[in-house]
């Protein structure tokens, strides 16, 4: 089967926290990034977020609606014959892909795991916070 990374930014950890960007990098080349330009706001984001994943944002090159980004999301997992999403934080990413691709939901090709110790051997100093860096690492220490 073959495996994409998967990693998110969101506003805070709450349990109203909303999706800010979304990737999925596959170790063969393909990237999947997008950043939301609609269904979350500044006022939403902790500290944390104000400081180290909003200044890395770049609406104008990345940005997409949540209408579009849903689209194109789909397309291109519709890529893929049959495909396992890998996350580091199932719990905080795999509610946000879901709530991205709507009442559609996935496409049944499509399975989920976790691996939490992807990102483990590097220090927190070394964690860009930006979904596509991110998964680009889980990508590399998965291999």
């Amino acid at each position: 089967m073959h495996r994409l990374y998967f990693d998110t930014e969101f506003t805070t950890l709450s349990p109203s926290y909303r999706l800010i960007s979304l990737a999925l990098v596959d170790p063969l080349g393909a990237e999947f990034y997008v950043e939301l330009s609609d269904g979350w706001s500044p006022a939403e984001c902790s500290e944390f977020v104000h400081r180290i994943v909003l200044p890395q944002l770049d609406l104008a090159r990345h940005g997409r609606s949540r209408v579009e980004a849903a689209q194109a999301l789909r397309a291109f997992l519709d890529g893929y014959a049959e495909v396992e999403i890998i996350s580091d934080a199932q719990d905080w990413d795999w509610p946000l892909l879901l709530d991205l691709l709507g009442p559609a939901g996935l496409p049944p090709q499509v399975s989920c795991r976790e691996e939490r110790t992807l990102l483990s051997d590097l220090d927190e100093a070394a964690i860009p916070h930006h979904a596509l860096l991110d998964a680009r690492l889980m990508s590399r220490a998965g291999l």
